[in-house]
């Protein structure tokens, strides 16, 4: 199965190539170190015996934040360095800026054909691989396995639609589940549509989400203040559009007209989940009438009443100023949702709409406890933002709710953590690498 996917491999990359280089050109960042992205790696200090070496990687923006617990945990271990990996330009911007301390080095992920990560492992030589979320590559996969390096999958998940084409083409499951050492689903319906893939249950161990286990920093009142007025929000109640997909910008304009009508003071602040959607966006409210002002232009002259954050990494600080949550790729067409943690552990209200497939348990949960409500379209989310500015009490219900659902469900980086000493004592005291071409 390995070599039929390695000689439809290259064929697929061709085909796949333009559509990859515009959005790379689209987006912006990803010029630097391309050749990183075919096997060639920044240069690695000599390893040192008795430190052990993990190769660690983390897709995009949303798992290189929640990995920074994980990443003080192993650096206290004092024996365990890390070698971090990432395949969006946006992921690899934060991981040097926030991790250099943290880690050996900060790379791009090589692309999965077997002379790219055969030239990277063999520059890497780690002793343990650690593969996030849904990150799971056969042609990495394999290159651990023969040189007896075992494999852990952290935060483990499955969403609808993956599931779906899994469960249809089997050889494809195996493919990208042979090889994996241990497997650390984040929540329970997860392990059993593992289970029921066919990996084996004694090498699974839900251990809950390490999204949750990230301490937010909280915003000083000065911060707020100063913040505000950079965005150009006046002091009146603000609804936020947490990582919003095509259509949704629209909707909650929609939401916020009508909030406007009701004579309520409320600004919208706008999150796009890809900041190179600005001109489309800045299209769209154009027409609107309302005023607005996007962050990456700079400070606002003056207050506005849409503010647009065209910006990376800046989510977790800009949720503290919301008093209402809406979080994007929910609404119909979009089905898979972004997620609704960051927003629940800083105990917000939450709306989304019917479409959250890559956290539908999360979803579940917060409906069920209270925290969240789900919106079937645009004119249910305008009602339901318009109920909720207009009732302050039950705006605190649910943030209530969203903090003690977040405090039941933390100590998942303990828990993996578990897993991970488990796996590193049985590869040995570190720099014990094999070569293996």
């Amino acid at each position: 199965m390995l070599w039929f996917y390695r000689l439809l491999f290259l064929p697929a990359l061709v085909v796949m190539a333009p559509r990859y280089l515009w959005r790379m050109r689209r987006r912006g960042g990803y010029r630097g170190n391309f050749t990183q992205r075919l096997g060639v790696v920044p240069r690695l200090p000599a390893r040192r015996l008795g430190v052990r070496r993990i190769w660690l990687q983390a897709v995009s923006v949303g798992e290189m934040l929640a990995i920074a617990p994980l990443l003080e945990a192993l650096k206290r271990e004092g024996t365990v360095e890390v070698y971090l990996t990432t395949t969006t330009s946006t992921g690899y911007r934060l991981a040097r800026d926030r991790y250099a301390g943290l880690t050996l080095e900060t790379g791009y992920f090589p692309i999965d054909w077997w002379p790219f990560s055969s030239r990277a492992w063999r520059q890497i030589a780690p002793d343990l691989v650690i593969l996030t979320e849904g990150e799971r590559w056969p042609e990495h996969i394999h290159q651990a396995g023969k040189r007896g390096v075992p494999v852990v999958c952290i935060n483990a998940r499955l969403s609808d639609r993956s599931f779906r084409r899994l469960r249809r083409l089997r050889p494809a499951a195996r493919l990208l589940f042979d090889g994996i050492t241990r497997l650390l689903p984040c929540s329970g319906p997860d392990e059993a549509r593992f289970c029921e893939l066919g990996f084996p249950a004694g090498r699974m161990s839900t251990t809950g989400n390490i999204k949750l286990d990230v301490t937010i920093k909280p915003l000083e009142s000065a911060e707020r203040a100063q913040l505000r007025r950079d965005l150009g929000l006046g002091e009146g109640l603000l609804l936020l559009g947490s990582s919003t997909w095509r259509g949704e910008e629209d909707a909650l304009i929609g939401a916020l007209r009508q909030a406007r009508a009701a004579g309520l003071d409320v600004s919208l602040l706008l999150v796009p989940r890809h900041a190179e959607r600005r001109s489309e966006i800045g299209a769209r409210l154009k027409t609107s009438g309302y005023s607005f002002h996007f962050r990456s232009a700079g400070v606002a002259p003056g207050p506005v009443d849409v503010s647009v954050a065209d910006t990376t990494g800046e989510l977790r600080r800009l949720t503290q100023l919301a008093d209402l949550v809406f979080v994007g790729k929910s609404l119909p067409p979009h089905t898979e949702g972004q997620t609704p943690v960051e927003a629940a552990a800083l105990e917000k209200p939450i709306l989304f709409g019917p479409g959250m497939g890559n956290f539908r348990q999360i979803a579940r949960d917060l409906v069920a406890g209270g925290a969240a409500r789900v919106v079937a379209d645009a004119g249910e989310l305008s009602a339901s933002v318009l109920a909720l500015l207009q009732d302050e009490s039950q705006r605190a219900a649910m943030a209530a709710a969203a903090r003690s659902w977040h405090q039941a469900n933390q100590g998942a980086v303990a828990r993996t953590l578990v897993v991970i000493r488990d796996e590193l004592a049985k590869v040995g005291p570190g720099a014990t690498y094999t070569n293996v071409p």
